[in-house]
């Protein structure tokens, strides 16, 4: 159970918006506390995460996982993309319909290791794999890259045990840094250029992907030559 100081830190954090309306009119309570069980779900793949780096630091002499990125999706995005889909403001709805509330971000150095850390974490027996996109070997037009996956995992409660979806975005340091800057054109309002700036995004993103595997490249020989 979350203690007094922690849980009325969390209940602040996802409360509704007063100006929301009537989004989930009548479920604010059932809302709060499905937002709870996401960002418990959250903390159960982070620290599988950061188990499975601790461990690898040891026996590879250095860590794969750069640092972890989370966050759960805000109220008013989760009621935006039910709109889209044509469904109802219900929290049923949102654990039945939704994948992304809840997303983990794993920033690695190499691309190698993005495909080893998404193995272990899938291989491991508590941990159900939904969906993968891989939009690495598949990129989006715009030149997007990462690898998606849709993971569900136990989360232990006082009295019951929660089966939660969480998406696990796996990338590395130089797609994540692209894919910052591709939002901030993309959802910011009144970017001059703006056409402009997404083809030379769209470039970019290609010499990004060189980029990574030529350091791949150089990694792979320095670690051959050292043994």
């Amino acid at each position: 159970m979350l203690d007094e100081e922690l849980q009325t830190s969390y209940i602040r954090k996802v409360s509704l918006p007063k100006d929301m309306g009537n989004l989930f009119v009548g479920e604010t309570e059932d809302f709060e506390k499905m937002m709870m069980m996401y960002s418990c779900a959250i903390k159960e793949v982070k620290t599988k995460l950061q188990v499975l780096n601790d461990e690898l630091s040891m026996s590879r002499k250095r860590n794969p996982i750069e640092f972890i990125k989370t966050r759960i999706k805000q109220p008013d995005s989760i009621a935006t993309k039910l709109k889209k889909k044509g469904l109802p403001l219900t929290v049923e709805t949102v654990r039945g319909n939704l994948n992304d509330v809840a997303g983990v971000r794993v920033i690695c150095a190499f691309i190698d290791d993005i495909y080893q850390v998404a193995d272990m974490l899938t291989a491991q027996d508590d941990v159900k794999l939904i969906k993968t996109k891989d939009y690495i070997k598949n990129p989006k037009m715009n030149g997007y890259r990462s690898l998606h996956l849709i993971v569900e995992v136990p989360v232990f409660f006082s009295d019951h045990k929660e089966q939660i979806r969480v998406e696990v975005q796996i990338r590395t340091i130089a797609m994540d840094f692209w894919a910052s800057l591709e939002h901030q054109v993309k959802y910011k309002k009144n970017v001059k250029d703006a056409e402009n700036i997404v083809y030379e995004l769209r470039a970019c993103a290609d010499v990004i992907n060189r980029t990574d595997f030529h350091m791949q490249s150089i990694r792979d020989r320095i670690v051959e030559e050292a043994n």
